[in-house]
């Protein structure tokens, strides 16, 4: 068979061409480090690899916003854990101004130290996240959400709003808490609070009121004891709707109504009266509350009359009630942060092994074995070089030089 020179000549070249181009595929493989150089080297491949890559992509952005939950709910965790120091504080203050042996002067001593717990309350329910932005303001995060009144109160200018994080693929997460629902705020079961009314002049003392029977009808509701007279008391529900009951008093005895029970000791004067009303309903600002016992304390009462002490111990009495349950609430809050971040640190493990695998599946899609590929590398370069040496050679060829 006779081959003519051009024929020889279009074969060799294009042999080396394919020859080059595969060697050279190889070579940008090896430098890319990848198997699929374009989508049209394995479609499918590559289609699965962008859908791996995206995953992997929204999981990093998922671990990114929940590294953020973390650290704002962590410090919202560090601040009520001080606000539950305060309180403790607060309690102690409380009891130790119910002391019957202390004089005037040391009353005053306890308010001063309580409106230094009650300041350093505020500076705590007004505590932001470094960046300007109040943790317990709700949405209205730009400004502090308690603010002291011309009168010494302490209003809130918050609103109810949780800010949400996305922190998986079908999450969202509260990472802030809004201050009402901390410091405004009582559990479902915190019960009753008593309270006696400012106007008493009486030297009636209540005690701490039980549960006698959940089921009753009247239970839940608020009460008012009044007393007629001297020796002789009514229940009524409030607002005034309905005599739950009346009799005798003496002091001491239990008075039973709506399922509960309460002792009232002392002389309560005619016209004296005295609130058993829901925890919600009897006052649940926890600033309102320190503010009423600090102005409690600084009324005189060693040179007054009885019935001023009577008031200093029921006022004692409620706002330990208050504080009790404001401290509960605050445990409550603290839980629930606890709760997620413990979810949060789930959601990590979780993402992190999904995006391992994640990452395993797009090695297997992509990713080059550089064995096989070295291997190939140097088997077509020597290929190559084969036939380029075989192209001279038999260019050279001619009859003339066997004549």
């Amino acid at each position: 068979m006779r081959i003519s020179t051009s024929s020889f000549y279009e074969l060799s070249q294009t042999s080396m061409g394919s020859q080059q181009s595969n060697l050279l595929r190889v070579e940008q493989q090896l430098g890319a480090g990848s198997k699929i150089l374009t989508p049209s080297d394995d479609p499918i491949s590559a289609t699965r690899a962008l859908t791996v890559s995206q995953s992997i992509a929204l999981g990093t952005q998922y671990t990114a916003s929940r590294g953020q939950a973390i650290q704002t709910l962590s410090l919202e965790e560090v601040t009520l854990q001080n606000v539950t120091s305060v309180l403790q504080d607060v309690k102690t203050l409380v009891v130790q101004a119910g002391n019957g042996t202390i004089s005037d002067a040391d009353r005053v001593s306890i308010a001063t130290a309580l409106q230094s717990n009650l300041d350093q309350l505020q500076g705590l329910a007004n505590t932001d996240d470094g960046n300007g932005q109040y943790l317990f303001a709700g949405f209205k995060s730009a400004s502090p959400p308690f603010v002291k009144q011309t009168d010494g109160s302490i209003l809130y200018s918050g609103d109810q709003g949780q800010r949400m994080v996305q922190v998986d693929v079908a999450r969202q997460m509260a990472v802030t808490d809004d201050g009402r629902s901390i410091f405004q705020s009582v559990q479902g079961g915190a019960g009753y609070v008593n309270a006696a009314n400012v106007a008493n002049t009486g030297t009636g003392v209540f005690s701490a009121n039980s549960v006698l029977d959940a089921t009753d009808p009247n239970f839940g509701k608020d009460f008012s004891i009044s007393f007629p007279s001297a020796t002789s008391y009514q229940v009524d529900t409030v607002p005034p709707g309905a005599v739950l009951g009346s009799g005798s008093y003496s002091a001491g005895a239990t008075i039973q109504f709506g399922g509960l029970q309460i002792a009232i000791s002392g002389a309560p004067a005619a016209g004296d009266s005295f609130n058993v009303s829901t925890a919600q309903n009897a006052g649940a600002d926890v600033f309102g509350a320190l503010g009423d016992i600090i102005a409690a304390l600084r009324k005189p009462i060693d040179s007054g009359s009885n019935a001023n002490r009577a008031q200093l111990l029921n006022a004692l009495s409620t706002a330990n009630k208050k504080i009790t349950n404001a401290h509960d609430n605050v445990l409550t809050v603290r839980s629930s942060i606890g709760s997620r971040l413990q979810e949060l640190d789930a959601l990590n493990t979780a993402g992190s092994n999904r995006t391992q695998v994640d990452r395993s599946q797009l090695s297997d899609l992509q990713d080059l074995d550089y064995a096989t590929a070295i291997s190939e590398l140097y088997q077509r370069q020597t290929a190559l070089q084969a036939t380029q040496q075989a192209f001279v050679k038999i260019q050279k060829l001619s009859l003339f030089n066997f004549l």
